[in-house]
């Protein structure tokens, strides 16, 4: 049974939704292990002065109960800042995850509602391409087309060619310290400046070198790429200015047919679609930003609640804790004896509370690996245009065992994605129908019915997903890297999480 690509969508949005919940309730446990964590050592200044009361004397006995209420009064003051910020901060989160959800929610009505107008776009395609025929422009522009995509690919691979001989054959030169240095200097060239004694030392290394041969030779050697590169760009941007007539008449083509509407009804779409994409991009950034403060404060590591529970900690490291304890077990006063009792049971209970952190912390670092390895699957998945209505899957495992299997640490982020890419392809005329790169892209692809750039293209990019990730870091698209760096199976981009898998 398949599965089709905003079925997809959701599959891998809930369980998102479902690693944020659990990431967040561990956060809050952390956050409540640390309130008890203080607290228990709250306690422990309580029992610490009721065992003074008892062993010491009035006046030592004073000054220690002094010194501690006053610890616990400030630690109490900064707690309940710590709380305060804490607050604030989930409030924020709520607030980002409730757009969040709001965006995705019109982006799966944006995706139907082009979904929609292509089917009507579809259904014209016979008259479109009937009329397409009997334009003698449009046949023109075909043939021009298709002898100069023959010119731009070949020139391309010219300066490909040319680049890789600059890098291989030029290393010698570069090599050299001596060619480099009256390289550089612009030796034997009008920009080249020096006085009387440096010429001299300069013609000397010139000769040594045999500069005046090899000059011309590295010289030839960067300017080919230079040209070839040139012409490449120039045949590449006729062969997009025919590619735009040629959608110029097709648009044309498809309104005389009556499609204008839909025509229309789908490049608003596309257009919203790309804006919530990056809208959706800029609110997970700060998103990540109040999450990683929230962690931050939950764990205690904030330096208002590190500082109170350094004074807490320091009252008690102030205080000779076990020479009153060991005075009163050398008594036999229950009162002191119960209280010695007491402050041990606070103690272990601490030491329990600690021993759970960092199991809870640990968890933690495991669910958010996973969640950010899902996240850029995810953001891969939407910048193919794989959450498309045209894309199907073929093994529904993908939604079931295998993302199962992916979430417990059974699979990698590599193998997973792979297995996506695999299984997937398009229903009705091929490809997506909002386009995911720029429009002369698609001609690598062939095939199908297209629109001119900025509306869509029914067609898969050549890029598609297939070689690798590109995510952009903030501030909507642009295909400037990922949000961390790295990557994964593939020529470039890479996860935003950094690395490979």
């Amino acid at each position: 049974m398949s599965v089709s690509g905003p079925k997809a969508m959701r599959a891998l949005d809930d369980a998102l939704r479902d690693i944020r919940r659990e990431e967040d309730d561990i956060t809050r446990r952390i956050a409540r292990t640390n309130e008890r964590i203080g607290k228990l050592r709250e306690t422990e200044l309580t029992h610490l002065r009721d065992l003074a009361r008892i062993r010491l004397d009035p006046e030592t006995q004073a000054q220690l109960s002094g010194t501690l209420s006053r610890a616990e009064e400030q630690a109490r003051t900064m707690l309940k800042s710590h709380a305060a910020a804490m607050a604030e901060n989930e409030k924020a989160l709520a607030e980002k995850e409730a757009t969040l959800t709001r965006l995705s929610r019109e982006r799966e009505e944006r995706l139907a509602e082009a979904g929609s107008a292509q089917a009507q776009i579809d259904a014209l395609a016979e008259a479109v391409e009937a009329g397409l025929g009997a334009d003698a422009e449009f046949r023109a522009l075909t043939t021009s087309f298709a002898e100069s995509e023959t010119i731009a690919i070949e020139a391309d691979r010219k300066a490909d060619k040319a680049e890789a001989d600059r890098e291989e054959k030029g290393r010698p030169y570069r090599e050299d310290p001596l060619f480099l240095y009256l390289w550089e200097r612009g030796y034997a060239t009008p920009d080249y400046k020096a006085g009387n004694i440096t010429r001299l030392l300069d013609n000397w290394v010139a000769r040594l070198v045999d500069f005046h041969k090899a000059r011309p030779n590295y010289a030839m050697l960067n300017a080919i790429p230079e040209r070839l590169r040139e012409h490449a760009d120039r045949v590449e941007a006729d062969v997009v200015a025919i590619e735009t007539a040629m959608a110029d008449r097709r648009r044309a083509a498809l309104d005389q047919a009556g499609g204008k509407p839909a025509r229309e009804t789908l490049e608003a779409a596309s257009a919203r679609l790309t804006a919530i994409d990056a809208e959706i991009l800029a609110i997970e950034d700060e998103r990540d930003t109040l999450t990683a403060e929230q962690k931050r404060l939950a764990d205690g590591t904030d330096p208002a609640f590190g500082e109170a529970v350094e004074v807490l900690s320091g009252a008690i490291r102030d205080t000779d804790v076990e020479r009153l304890i060991a005075d009163a077990r050398a008594t036999r006063t229950p009162e002191d004896d119960a209280i010695v009792a007491r402050l041990q049971d606070s103690r272990r209970r601490m030491a329990e509370e600690q021993s759970e952190l960092e199991e809870e912390r640990t968890r933690l670092k495991t669910l958010e690996s996973r969640r950010r390895e899902l996240e850029d699957i995810e953001f891969e998945f939407k910048r193919s245009r794989y959450d498309d209505p045209r894309s199907r899957f073929g093994d529904e495992k993908l939604v079931g065992d295998f993302l199962t299997d992916f979430l417990k640490g059974g699979m990698t982020a590599a193998t997973y994605w792979d297995k996506w890419h695999q299984s997937q392809d398009w229903s009705g005329t091929s490809g997506p129908i909002v386009p995911s790169s720029r429009p002369s892209a698609s001609r690598k692809s062939g095939g199908g019915f297209t629109l001119p750039p900025g509306g869509f293209s029914p067609r898969p990019s050549s890029g598609g997903g297939r070689g690798g990730f590109s995510r952009p870091r903030s501030g909507g698209f642009g295909g400037k890297g990922f949000k961390t760096g790295g990557g994964f199976g593939g020529k470039g981009g890479g996860f935003k999480t950094g690395g490979g898998f």
